[in-house]
């Protein structure tokens, strides 16, 4: 029994051991091309302010690659279903600009701070751009009162 014991304990450390310089590895290789592409940001932080629900809730995010390899973006996800991101599919060469549109859903009434993760082939593989602000409701409270009849009170149903 203290065989076993002996075993398992063993193979967890060796196995932590591996994983953690495999890690290691993989970021030294990424961090010794000093070609790599790299992506910068004119901001990572989108400030809606106050805005009034319904409203566009898009904006865009600029970026440039200022590395010297090709950039790709592999992938740009929200953190929630309310943020959707637009990424540029095509590789954005050394030099070049392009955006990064983000759509929040204004439906929503209230404070929000929401993120956009960004995985690409540059220096530092993971950006997290950020969307926030109030969404103030509508004085009709848009989808959410219940329709009325022209002598006020709320409809009935019929059937």
């Amino acid at each position: 029994m203290k065989t076993l014991k002996y075993l398992a304990a063993s193979a967890l450390v060796c196995l932590t051991f591996s994983l953690s310089s495999s890690a290691q590895d993989t970021a030294a290789v990424k961090k010794e091309n000093p070609n790599a592409a790299e992506i910068t940001f004119e901001n990572e932080v989108h400030d809606y302010g106050t805005i009034k629900q319904g409203a566009d809730g898009s904006c865009e995010f600029k970026f440039k690659n200022t590395g010297k390899e090709p950039l790709i973006i592999s992938n740009a996800k929200g953190s929630c279903g309310c943020t959707v991101p637009t990424y540029p599919k095509e590789p954005i060469m050394k030099g070049q600009t392009a955006v990064i549109k983000v759509h929040y859903d204004t439906k929503r009434v209230g404070a929000f701070t929401k993120t956009v993760t960004i995985n690409s082939n540059a220096k530092s593989d993971t950006k997290i751009l950020t969307i926030k602000g109030v969404v103030e409701a509508t004085p009709d409270g848009g989808d959410q009162t219940l329709p009325v009849k022209s002598s006020g009170g709320p409809l009935e149903n019929t059937k």
